[in-house]
């Protein structure tokens, strides 16, 4: 059985058009294929740990700085639990709209919760990064007001996209399809344009 984590990082429920979107492509995966098991993680209606200084501390003993103490052990515990979660997934699909240029900020604190080392990535002074996740496949939702591919910079930049496919590709993540609704206020038709970004998610899914 295949395995759907549903990331949510927009606050604003059934106004949000990256949900919109991303509820489309969900609905159709399910809708193809039935005993997909889908897990919905709202990052706003969810207990996510702070990355505080014990944790931190925690993440450096890997590098070597530092012992794993009572305290480091017992925060690092929350951390490990957060990230299996997410390891637990077969593909993942992420609802993102842009925050003044990038990512909203709970999702990179869920990011940052869950990007630990021998976990979701592997180091050496030699080599670098390498992801440690295989065989995934993510699907990521990226919608703005006003930035879209192309437009002048007065318009916006977009360290929405670029961000999230550097941290994809960090933790093995290489297998990613993005739909695109951008831009979603400065359109001359925005329910028929919401319309076909719907319509691209649902085929996107079903092929």
């Amino acid at each position: 059985m295949t395995k759907l984590l549903h990331i949510i990082a927009s606050p604003r429920s059934e106004s949000s058009q990256s949900n919109a979107v991303a509820d489309a492509y969900v609905a159709a995966r399910k809708a193809n294929d039935p005993s997909l098991e889908v897990e919905v993680l709202d990052l706003w209606n969810c207990d996510l740990p702070e990355f505080d200084g014990d944790k931190a501390a925690a993440k450096m003993t890997f590098f070597g700085v530092g012992e794993m103490d009572g305290p480091r052990q017992s925060a690092w515990d929350k951390v490990v639990e957060v990230t299996q979660n997410f390891m637990a997934a077969d593909e993942y699909v992420f609802a993102v709209p842009m925050w003044n240029g990038g990512i909203p900020y709970k999702l990179k604190q869920y990011i940052d919760v869950i990007t630990q080392p021998g976990m979701l990535f592997g180091f050496s002074p030699e080599d670098g990064y390498s992801g440690l996740l295989e065989n995934k496949k993510a699907t990521v939702v990226y919608t703005a007001g006003v930035f879209a591919p192309g437009v002048d910079p007065k318009f916006g930049t977009d360290y929405q996209s670029t961000y999230l496919n550097w941290w994809l590709n960090v933790v093995g993540i290489t297998d990613v399809n993005a739909l695109r609704f951008q831009p979603s206020l400065l359109t001359a038709d925005p329910q028929g344009d919401q319309a076909q970004a719907i319509e691209r998610a649902k085929e996107l899914a079903a092929s």
